[in-house]
């Protein structure tokens, strides 16, 4: 069911909720969280989907406020969408115009659950500093993508610079797979010193940029960045050991082959996540991320460290010491 308020205010939206509640007990009450999504109008779209999805599994209530230009008159559209329209949630649009395109707490505070956590979202346009925002001082965890920035290292910058306890980025949540392979392969090996890291991968991927700042802070090695074709993401991680280089890289797909001195190689699925499954990630945790806070803050001396791939030999050790750089 979608039900659309032209013209209207946080009241009666909030008169309208309970009114269809007691009409037909369309919306459940087992909500565990508040989702506020801060986005443009024309954008919302991908985001609530996503958000639906991960509702099936941490029901809430999702707040989008998007922006529909603050040259216009004042003004505020809203949709409520509930029962096979929003999942497991209830998802409530606000359209601001003029003055109320900007996000601000006073919005949503109507609206919000109440004794529920509040995580919020930008999924595109994140801000400078998400924890002084209207919406993200109140709220428990705040969600950016720095991948959808026009500047991805400048992004990262600027949750470095501003990192507060709650803080995190989709594109830390993108390699949970590859950080759980990479620590399973090192628990596997003989060697238990690891001299040096290669990270094959999108020059301008943030989650390329993180993983190489969080082996380089978690194994105290230099580490270099082999910049690949953009859109790849990250093709492979190369850890050099005394006994040789263990390696993980993606051949296609889903699928990527793990290399390790002495051992058969091993034919390994790490699927590409959807963006549901790493906002879904996100949702069951609301304590801060210690582990992120600790790598983007270690990310400064590794903003626009790439190498090519001449520089850099991967299947020895003789010419690593020539394309390192020190992470940290």
């Amino acid at each position: 069911m979608i039900v659309d308020l032209p013209d209207t205010t946080t009241s009666k939206i909030s008169k309208k909720i309970t009114s269809l509640r007691e009409q037909g007990g369309v919306i459940a009450l087992g909500r565990v969280l508040t989702l506020v999504v801060v986005t443009k109008s024309g954008q919302e779209e991908e985001a609530i989907e996503a958000a639906n999805e991960a509702s099936r599994e941490h029901p809430c209530r999702i707040i989008v406020l998007a922006d529909a230009g603050a040259q216009a008159p004042n003004r505020l559209d809203a949709q409520i969408r509930v029962g096979g329209d929003a999942g497991a949630s209830e998802v409530i649009v606000l359209r601001g115009y003029g003055q109320m395109a900007h996000e601000s707490e006073s919005l949503v505070a109507a609206l919000l659950l109440p004794d529920a956590p509040i995580v919020a979202w930008w999924p595109n346009g994140a801000p400078e500093s998400a924890c002084e925002t209207s919406i993200g001082a109140i709220a428990h965890r705040r969600i950016t993508d720095s991948a959808n920035e026009p500047d991805p290292a400048q992004a990262l910058e600027n949750i470095r610079r501003t990192y507060k306890a709650g803080d995190t980025d989709l594109a830390w949540t993108r390699l949970t797979n590859w950080r759980i392979q990479l620590a399973a392969a090192l628990e596997q090996s003989d060697d238990v010193e690891v001299t040096a890291v290669t990270v094959e991968g999108d020059g301008d991927s943030p989650s390329t940029l993180l993983l190489g700042s969080w082996l380089g802070r978690a194994l105290q090695v230099p580490v270099a960045i082999v910049a690949g074709q953009a859109g790849t993401g990250i093709v492979g991680v190369h850890l050099a050991t005394p006994s040789g280089t263990i390696s993980l890289t993606r051949e296609r797909g889903s699928i990527v082959e793990l290399v390790q001195p002495g051992q058969p190689a091993q034919r390994i699925a790490l699927p590409r996540r959807s963006l549901r499954d790493c906002l879904a990630e996100e949702l069951r945790r609301l304590d801060p991320d210690e582990v992120f806070g600790d790598t983007v803050r270690s990310f400064e001396a590794f903003t626009n460290v790439q190498a090519s791939a001449e520089d850099v030999l991967l299947s020895g050790a003789d010419r690593w010491d020539d394309a390192l750089v020190r992470v940290g």
